[in-house]
This record gives C-alpha cells, structure tokens and sequence, in this order.
C-alpha cells in the first residue's frame, strides 16, 4: 500500500495526498483516500469490524498534501470545531508562471460559487450568494520561469487559492480550469498543501504536520530547505 502516513495516534491520523487523489467517494466510483485509510487502519491493528472514520476536510482532487482524519468521534467534533473556529493554520505551496507584482500581500475578495461548472468567480462585491475569501502569500522562490508562493489560507472557500491567485494575474501551473495555458502531465496542478498547525483537540499540545512535497517535476527545481 503506498499510503504516506504524516501523523497518527489514537484520535488523529494524517497522510499526504497524491494528486489525482479523491478523498471520499464520489460518481466516479474511483478509490477514495477515506477508504485507503480506513483500510490501512483496520491491516495494521487488526481490527476485525468496520473502522470509523471521520473527514475533517477535503482538498481538491488535482491538489496534493496533507489531509487530516480522524480516528473517534469525539476527535472528529473537536477538530470541526478548530476548523469552525478558524484555529487551525493551513499553508500551501504553489508554483505560478507569473510572478506577483508584489513579493507578499493579502488577498481579499468575494468569491461566488458555480456548481453545476464546479467552479468559483470572483464578485466586485459582496452579494447574497458570494463569500468572503482572503489568503495572505509570500514569494519564497523563484526559477527562470517558475515562482514558488507560500499560502497562508484564512476562509476555506471553494477553490479559494485558485481562484483568486488566477484572479491576481498569477494562474497556478497546470491549472487549466483557472487558465493556465498548459496542463500538467499527470492531470494535477501544482498546488500543495504543505502544513498544518494546531493545538491538539484532545491531549492540547501543540501539533505541526508537513507534507513532503511529490517527488520529481518542477518542485525538484527549487530550493525547499
């Protein structure tokens, strides 16, 4: 099985998702990273009945990076909780042709949702069907056609930091959707989530998660020490 499993305990695990990935099940009847896990649950501690298993969150299905489950119900409500509550600190990683005007920002927009296109647009103002969307992003490196931004993601709206890096002129890599010129070889864009910071739902430590980025492609070309 070549799942990569981040973090574990009795309340939490977390792995790195694989591009192309999904996490739970959907129409296209695909293996769902829920069920891997599950799966790998029940294999290394022999568990004889169903594993129960809880989706804190999601990411995009072309997106890599952590994903944290959890392992009891009662972790599953804490962590929606942290979630809810905005205090869990989320940092991706993405790699854009063009680079931002400015080294580092904060985005702000308001973001409407069109799902029968599985799409989102960015509103001039609010309105009764958009939400607000900010993300704050650093430039950490750059190549000669490639520039590597850090993400700190503040609202988890639909294709937040797709949407509105394309929006600032900056479409991620292989984004086609969000019109990046090219698709990606395997499908996935180059967007990851790399880290996950937060206080521990159940044993209150503190608790920091990152995600080796995929290995080969354009992430070897930069220096992620």
């Amino acid at each position: 099985m070549s799942l990569s499993v981040l973090y574990e305990d009795n309340h939490l695990i977390a792995v790195n998702k694989r591009c192309g990935d999904i996490v739970q099940p959907d129409k296209s009847g695909d293996t769902a990273l829920e069920d891997e896990v599950k799966e790998f649950i029940k294999t290394k501690y022999h568990k004889p009945g169903a594993v129960f298993l809880g989706v804190t969150h999601r990411i995009d299905r072309p997106v890599s990076g952590i994903v944290l489950f959890a392992r009891t119900s009662k972790a599953l409500e804490r962590v929606n909780t942290l979630f809810r509550e905005k205090t869990i600190k989320k940092t991706y990683w993405a790699i854009v042709a063009n680079r931002p005007e400015q080294t580092e920002a904060t985005l702000t927009n308001f973001i409407r949702r069109n799902e029968k296109q599985n799409k989102s647009f960015i509103s001039t103002k609010a309105t009764t069907d958009s939400k607000e969307a900010i993300l704050e992003y650093k430039l950490l490196s750059s190549i000669s056609k490639y520039h590597l931004l850090e993400v700190l993601l503040h609202t988890g709206r639909h294709h937040q930091i797709r949407c509105q890096l394309a929006h600032m002129g900056s479409p991620i890599k292989g984004d086609l959707k969000y019109g990046y010129p090219r698709s990606n070889p395997d499908g996935g864009i180059d967007l990851h989530a790399r880290k996950l910071e937060f206080i521990h739902p159940v044993t209150q430590v503190p608790v920091c998660i990152i995600a080796p980025v995929p290995k080969g492609g354009i992430w070897e070309n930069f220096d992620l020490k």
